[in-house]
């Protein structure tokens, strides 16, 4: 069991490095990424789901905690080869985004991150948005 996640958790780290080197000249795109105004009013199917989060916790700690960290800070494995640095998803910036444009930027995908939407189905994605919400009521 310990082998099979060492293996997941290197494939992903050499995914999030390899995607660095290919996605340089689009890194300075990530900087001022923003929503369009259309994903403000994306409502989220599952924000009243309880149970979205949870499931969204272990499709967290699969795809995003090599990027941004246990915690969602941006602090990941791999962050420290990306430029720029992944979101810190705890940050006030970050609560301020509806859950809509959380929703449409997992989707799409902006220089050094990827575009889920291929990846993971539509409710993945909301349950990721409902879980992010979880660690933005965490303690710093």
């Amino acid at each position: 069991m310990r082998t099979k996640m060492l293996n997941k958790f290197l494939l992903l780290l050499t995914f999030a490095l390899f995607s660095t080197l290919l996605l340089t000249t689009m890194s300075a795109q990530s900087n001022n990424w923003k929503a369009p105004a259309s994903a403000k009013k994306i409502k989220n199917p599952l924000a009243k789901v309880v149970s979205a989060s949870q499931k969204g916790k272990l499709l967290f700690k699969t795809n995003c905690v090599v990027c941004h960290g246990d915690k969602g800070k941006g602090n990941g494995v791999a962050a420290v080869a990306l430029n720029p640095k992944p979101a810190d998803l705890s940050s006030d910036r970050v609560k301020k985004e509806t859950d809509g444009e959380l929703f449409w930027k997992m989707g799409k995908g902006n220089g050094n991150m990827p575009a889920w939407k291929g990846t993971l189905k539509t409710e993945q994605r909301w349950q990721l948005v409902n879980y992010i919400r979880t660690l933005q009521k965490q303690k710093k």
